[in-house]
């Protein structure tokens, strides 16, 4: 679980990136596969399943992935207060040590429960989530409530690269 304060941008944690010297490609069996996700709702409607046709990995529904699913954990809530306050409340879980050995919660994707903004009440919500933990947020997609997936949205670049969904 990523847990603490963020500390800034990126190049300040890693320092400057040297550039690689030119060689011979890199084999394609010797690029690391993409990690593997199990998707897990934490309520009715969160998008568990549309996120895993768009993005790939399992779709764990609203169970804890099993045996043999993927045991690292994205977990799904709406935007709305409700989907905001079991995602506050699944943090807790896995920071109790309360969630089934074995699984690592990687991060909350927050799906959009309607078009346009957040209300400030919201907004001061889910920037309270981002204190404690990775949140990547999913706009509102017109296509997929025709149940339509398509390709990921180009606001999600961050998750579609997490999942290895970037094309």
């Amino acid at each position: 679980m990523h847990t603490g304060m963020r500390q800034g941008p990126e190049i300040w944690l890693r320092g400057p990136v040297a550039t690689p010297e030119p060689g011979p490609p890199e084999p394609a069996h010797a690029r690391a596969a993409a990690r593997r996700f199990s998707w897990v709702g934490l309520h009715g409607g969160a998008g568990v399943s549309t996120l895993a046709a768009v993005y790939g990995g399992h779709d764990s529904g609203r169970s804890w992935p099993g045996p043999g699913d993927p045991p690292s954990v994205l977990l799904v809530a709406r935007t709305h207060a409700a989907g905001l306050d079991t995602a506050a409340g699944a943090v807790e879980i896995f920071r109790r040590g309360q969630a089934p050995p074995g699984l690592d919660l990687d991060a909350i994707v927050l799906v959009a429960d309607a078009p346009g903004r957040l209300p400030r009440p919201l907004a001061q919500r889910v920037k309270s989530l981002e204190s404690v933990i990775d949140v990547y947020r999913v706009p509102w997609v017109p296509s997929w409530r025709l149940g339509e997936p398509g390709r990921p949205p180009r606001e999600t670049e961050a998750l579609a690269r997490l999942t290895g969904a970037a094309r």
